[in-house]
């Protein structure tokens, strides 16, 4: 009987014991905070690639800007800095290192990062274009210990020199070399933390981080802003260093352009043509196939070089179906680039390109015209961070007035629209700070190209024919 009631005892104490484990557990089930190192401009890194005492890459003092958005696309006009000093990188000295072949374990492992062969090392160098960072920004940066690449995720203090690849993303850090991949986290559940020597920097506003997603398209030539005086844009060549570099006034007005009825992808580039900035609403970065229902403010605003324009868009549709893309078709793939792992619905810079171009559609004589393509009324947009565009490419030219260059391809005149639009609903004006999350790959798919339905003219007796839907009752004699 004693044994009995000490079994039982036991078997009480085990139970609470459980319970209590069980409720401390559920107390921490909440999701992790992903460690972020801070990297300030000027600190060298604690294991470089690159030797940083030999002055490849010089960084500067920038205050950060406040973005509209915490995730910003790599053609965002203004989105870096740029300046007329010489050499902020020096890429030959780089592709130098790289190339000398008691560098080749260093050289193997950093092309295996950046998901090229060795061989592509000098061609792949040749295609970036150094540029300085505006905003803090969240990369995954690699250090180089016992012969490998260790990947951490790190913040990058603005004025920080880096290299961008042809779809603006971060792909070296100029004063030690190390490769840059896209974040590939939730910027917003995020623990920066200050240490080996970089110290929290002035102006450090953890709601002013950005993460850098890939342009549409493949870029022609980056719009930049002088960090020296902010009123002077730069116009960069894509894979060039600076010496073709020419300058624009950034308070130049421009028109906002008519996109309703494209692509998101497509409407964001035409604006960024027009040295404009794309914003979305609440809910995060659209898919570059949804339908542009309209714009706040409205087409034919004027608007400073670099202020942001928000897009409504029909998040149901997979396609746009009205105005013509601006340029057709998907970015053509950047040889040797990667597929960046904090991307999201955005083709890679790398391996196959997906081209999605929608022929214009045919209206057939019973169909509807199709109603005017009005913007809804706009309200006062909040100016953004100022970018560049495209004038005269002269080194050394006076300041001109002349109207920004387009940060990429040009777009295309428009086909016709579609006989029937998505409907209209009014833009938020404000877009997301840091919720949108960078994921791990990009989704690209192929907007569906919906074919409006139509149907051949009715061919109606003379002594009774019945009405078509949709159209009016007509009476013969």
């Amino acid at each position: 009987m004693p044994m009995q009631r000490a079994g039982k005892s036991v078997v009480r104490r085990l139970g609470i014991l459980l319970v209590c484990a069980l409720v401390l557990s559920g107390c921490d089930r909440g999701p992790q905070l992903l460690a972020v190192k801070a990297v300030a401009a000027r600190v060298p890194s604690l294991a470089p690639f690159f030797d940083e005492e030999s002055g490849l890459g010089h960084d500067s003092t920038v205050r950060s800007q406040q973005p509209r958005s915490g995730l910003q696309a790599g053609n965002t006009p203004g989105l870096y800095g740029g300046t007329r000093k010489p050499t902020i990188c020096d890429v030959n000295r780089l592709k130098t290192f790289l190339t000398d072949p008691r560098n080749d374990r260093k050289a193997h492992v950093w092309a295996q990062v950046l998901k090229i062969s060795q061989d592509e090392i000098p061609a792949y160098l040749d295609r970036l274009t150094p540029v300085l960072l505006r905003h803090d920004t969240l990369v995954q940066n690699h250090d180089y210990k016992k012969g490998r690449a260790t990947p951490f995720n790190s913040l990058l203090e603005a004025g920080i020199a880096i290299l961008v690849d042809e779809q603006g993303l971060p792909a070296v850090k100029c004063s030690c070399g190390n490769p840059l991949r896209p974040f590939a986290g939730d910027a917003s559940r995020i623990s920066v933390t200050f240490e080996n020597g970089n110290k929290k920097w002035d102006g450090y506003d953890r709601a002013s981080l950005v993460a850098v997603k890939p342009a549409p398209r493949r870029i022609e030539q980056l719009a930049l802003v002088d960090v020296d005086n902010p009123d002077r844009g730069i116009t960069r060549p894509a894979g060039t260093t600076g010496a073709h570099d020419s300058p624009f006034d950034t308070h130049e007005r421009h028109k906002v352009p008519d996109v309703a009825g494209m692509r998101f992808g497509d409407a964001s580039q035409r604006l960024a043509d027009k040295g404009l900035a794309a914003a979305y609403d609440a809910k995060g970065p659209p898919p570059d196939g949804a339908p542009v229902t309209g714009s706040d403010p409205a087409p034919g605003t004027e608007l400073e070089f670099g202020e942001y324009v928000t897009l409504s868009v029909d998040r149901g549709a997979t396609g746009g179906t009205g105005k013509g893309s601006a340029g057709g078709t998907s970015a053509p793939p950047s040889s040797g680039s990667t597929t960046p792992g904090g991307s999201s619905q955005l083709p890679p810079s790398s391996g196959g390109a997906t081209t999605s171009s929608s022929p214009p559609p045919s209206s057939s004589p019973s169909s509807s015209p199709p109603p005017p393509s009005s913007s809804p009324p706009s309200s006062a947009t909040s100016g953004g961070a100022p970018g560049a565009s495209k004038s005269s490419e002269s080194s050394g030219s006076p300041e001109s007035s002349r109207p920004p260059p387009a940060s990429s391809a040009s777009a295309s005149s428009p086909p016709p629209a579609v006989s029937s639009s998505p409907p209209m609903s009014r833009p938020v004006s404000s877009a997301p700070v840091t919720s949108a999350p960078v994921t791990s790959a990009p989704v690209t798919s192929d907007p569906a190209t919906a074919q409006p339905v139509t149907s051949d003219p009715v061919a109606s007796d003379p002594v009774a024919s019945s009405p078509v839907a949709g159209e009016p009752t007509t009476t013969t004699a």
